[in-house]
C-alpha cells in the first residue's frame, strides 16, 4: 500500500507499508526509489518506508529544511501519523542515519536498530559522500548533457575502479526525475550529518545489527566497524559486495535481517 501524509510544516510525503507480520520502520538511501529498502527486506515482516521530501513521490518543500534532522522528525511524524509508538528501525545509507538520529535522540520510539552500509559515523561531510558535490554541480549546469562530462573524469574513473556499484549510482542521478530536487539534495545532505555525538552512540542500549560490504567507497566498511565498536553488544556482519554479485548481495542481506529480526521475538 502507498498513500500519502501531511507533516506539520505542510510537506506531503508518501510512504509504502508492505507484508505481514511484526512492523518495521526501514529506509532508503539518497537518491533511491522505495524499490532499494523494498529488494533486501525479508518475508514475514511488515516494511514501512517513508519516501523521505524530494524522493519517490514525496514533496521536496523549503529546501532550506532540507537535512537527516528534518528526514528523521518526518519519520517520527509518519510513526505518529500510523499510530506507532516504537518500532524496530534502520535503513541503507541515508536510512541508517535517520536510524541512528531517532535511536539516539528518542530512543523511547526505537525497539532496535538495523545500520546497513551507513554513510556516516558521527561526523558531517565525510569525504567519501563529496562525489555528489561534482555530480550536482554538472546536472545543475549541464542538464543530462553532465553525465557524459562525470563519466570522462577521474572521480568516475577511480569509482569505477574501486566501487562499481558507486559509480552505477552517481550516474544515475543524471537521469532522475525533477533534476532541481536532485541537485538541491545532492547539494545538501552529503554536507550534513546525522547530528550526534560518539558518546551519545556509545551510550545506546538496544539489540544493534551493522551490515556491511566490500567494494563500497561511499560507504566504508571501516565506517560500519567503527560504529558496531562504539555501539555495545552491536552485531557487525559483512555481505557480499553488491558490485561483484548482486544475487548473493542481497540474499545475504535478506538472510541478516531476518535473522536478526525474527530474534528480537
Amino acid at each position: 500500500m502507498r498513500a500519502t501524509f501531511q507533516t506539520p510544516d505542510g510537506c506531503h510525503l508518501a510512504y509504502e507499508v508492505a507484508g505481514q507480520g511484526p512492523a518495521v520502520l526501514w529506509q532508503h538511501g539518497l537518491g533511491a526509489t522505495s524499490a532499494q529498502p523494498a529488494e533486501v527486506f525479508p518475508d514475514g515482516f511488515t516494511r514501512i518506508t517513508l519516501l523521505c521530501r524530494g524522493h519517490d513521490g514525496s514533496d521536496l518543500g523549503d529546501p532550506a529544511r532540507l537535512s537527516i534532522a528534518q528526514f528523521a522528525a518526518d519519520a517520527l511524524a509518519l510513526m505518529d501519523h500510523l499510530g506507532l509508538q516504537s518500532l524496530p528501525m534502520g535503513g541503507i545509507s541515508l536510512g541508517a542515519a535517520i536510524a541512528l538520529r531517532l535511536a539516539v535522540t528518542h530512543p523511547d520510539r526505537v525497539q532496535a536498530l538495523i545500520l546497513a552500509r551507513p554513510a556516516w559515523v558521527d561526523y558531517p561531510a565525510p569525504r567519501t559522500m563529496q562525489s555528489y558535490a561534482e555530480v550536482a554541480r554538472l546536472l545543475a549546469g549541464h542538464g543530462e548533457i553532465g553525465r557524459a562530462l562525470f563519466q570522462s573524469g577521474q572521480i568516475y574513473r577511480d569509482l569505477g575502479l574501486a566501487s562499481p556499484d558507486n559509480a552505477a549510482s552517481l550516474v544515475s542521478f543524471f537521469t532522475r526525475p525533477q533534476p532541481d530536487t536532485t541537485v538541491a539534495l545532492l547539494q545538501t545532505i552529503p554536507q550534513d550529518g546525522p547530528g550526534v555525538t560518539r558518546d551519545q552512540i556509545g551510550a545506546l542500549h538496544l539489540p544493534t545489527l551493522v551490515l556491511t560490504t566490500g567494494q563500497d567507497y561511499v560507504h566504508p566498511a571501516a565506517y560500519g566497524a567503527e560504529l558496531a565498536k562504539l555501539i555495545p553488544h552491536a552485531i557487525l556482519t559483512d555481505l557480499p559486495a553488491k558490485g561483484q554479485d548482486k544475487p548473493a548481495h542481497v540474499a545475504a542481506f535478506r538472510a541478516a535481517l531476518l535473522q536478526f529480526l525474527g530474534g528480537l521475538a
